[in-house]
């Protein structure tokens, strides 16, 4: 994965983690990897028996991690202070019952924090290969979490210069994501860029949808 994009994106979640946050889908704990450098306890979940083993082995050595299976939507309940998922909406057909599984695992007040592709005009060959039923807006994003019941905190669009990189390699030049020198051009330039540019203030587009949310006080 991209060092500088990850480093990105992992700071959008990292203000509301809590003391125990939970990752859904974590893959093979990259993010998870440069949280903890935030939080001392925190759950990692997968689908995936294969990750989970390989999850368990990277972490084997951290007493404040546990890993365990948990498919989107489920019928579970929990206390963490934060759910969090990142690029895995994408690939739910029943994304409103996954946002709704994220939130029966924070308590009152814990956060749910959502990235997911943006623009579906942007859904292409690459999208399809990796198993992507949809790309959101932030309108289509917005009510995805409101019928789960969730409070809107912030709500934005990130990456405006990778959408328009990702729309011409993968939509019109056919190509598919993955190592070489357009990813490493991308992480080296193009992301410190527009990680600077878009500080200053929030685009109208770009390539993810940033969604912090919380499970209200009262429920």
């Amino acid at each position: 994965m991209a060092k500088n994009h990850r480093k990105w994106f992992v700071a959008f979640a990292t203000p509301y983690l809590g003391d125990h946050p939970i990752e859904v889908s974590a893959g093979l704990g990259d993010y998870a990897a440069e949280w903890l450098e935030h939080t001392e306890k925190m759950t990692l979940t997968e689908a995936d028996s294969s990750r989970i083993v390989a999850l368990k082995e990277r972490f084997s050595d951290h007493p404040g991690v546990s890993v365990r299976e948990l498919l989107l939507p489920g019928e579970v309940n929990g206390d963490h202070s934060a759910s969090i998922s990142y690029n895995v909406l994408e690939h739910i057909d029943d994304d409103i019952g996954g946002l709704r599984t994220m939130r029966s695992l924070v308590r009152p007040g814990g956060h749910v924090i959502v990235v997911v592709p943006a623009f579906p005009f942007a859904m292409g060959p690459a999208d399809i290969a990796t198993g992507h039923v949809r790309r959101y807006t932030k309108k289509t994003m917005r009510a995805a979490l409101k019928s789960a019941d969730l409070e809107i905190m912030k709500l934005h669009y990130a990456n405006s210069l990778g959408l328009i990189g990702y729309y011409v390699s993968t939509c019109l030049l056919k190509q598919m994501p993955g190592p070489g020198p357009m990813v490493k051009f991308y992480d080296s330039t193009v992301a410190p860029l527009t990680r600077f540019i878009e500080r200053g203030f929030r685009p109208p587009f770009g390539q993810s949808v940033i969604a912090i949310a919380r499970r209200p006080l009262e429920s």
